[in-house]
């Protein structure tokens, strides 16, 4: 709704620059300075769901056929053939409702931009890792922890409960 809304907002503050624009063109004809062709600054023409009547056709200049057609869609419309019908509607809009509907490939645009971004930021990582941050400490490597073990065997570390007590010191194995 707010969408619509703000569409007549634009076309009644285009209607308003039009009328300003159509004032100062005949205050200066009045000053006898030459008036150019005025131009139409409207809105542009664009299909859209939520507004099913544009504010202005899609064709605004018509052919000679275009324009018999026009005349010939003032009759009854029974005499209008399928095609005449179809061209005088495509003289009013650019798309019909299921054209504005189909899908469009942009997901795929989406998708590439994240799988970029993605990858962008896992290299600034791998960079990182290594260039960045200091190698490892030696206490990560498995013989430093397998020593690390040994040595709390030995110490006979929290026999009772804890660590050394899942060790048999008779078979020098886990229980």
């Amino acid at each position: 709704m707010l969408r619509l809304t703000a569409g007549r907002v634009r076309t009644l503050l285009s209607r308003q620059a039009m009328a300003a624009l159509s004032t100062s063109s005949a205050r200066m004809a009045s000053h006898g300075h030459e008036v150019s062709e005025q131009a139409d600054i409207s809105l542009p023409y664009f299909d859209r769901l939520d507004t099913p009547l544009p504010d202005r056709p899609y064709q605004d200049s018509l052919s000679a056929a275009e324009k018999s057609l026009k005349q010939k869609e003032k009759g009854p419309w029974t005499s209008l053939s399928n095609e005449e019908k179809l061209a005088l509607y495509r003289i009013m809009f650019k798309e019909t409702y299921a054209e504005m509907k189909r899908p469009t490939g942009e997901w795929k645009t989406v998708v590439a931009g994240i799988l970029f971004f993605m990858g962008a930021t896992g290299l600034v990582v791998l960079w990182q890792r290594y260039y960045v941050y200091p190698p490892h400490p030696p206490s990560f490597d498995e013989e430093w922890q397998a020593k690390q073990v040994k040595r709390m065997l030995d110490m006979r570390i929290n026999p009772v409960e804890g660590f050394s007590s899942k060790w048999d010191y008779e078979k020098g194995q886990w229980k």
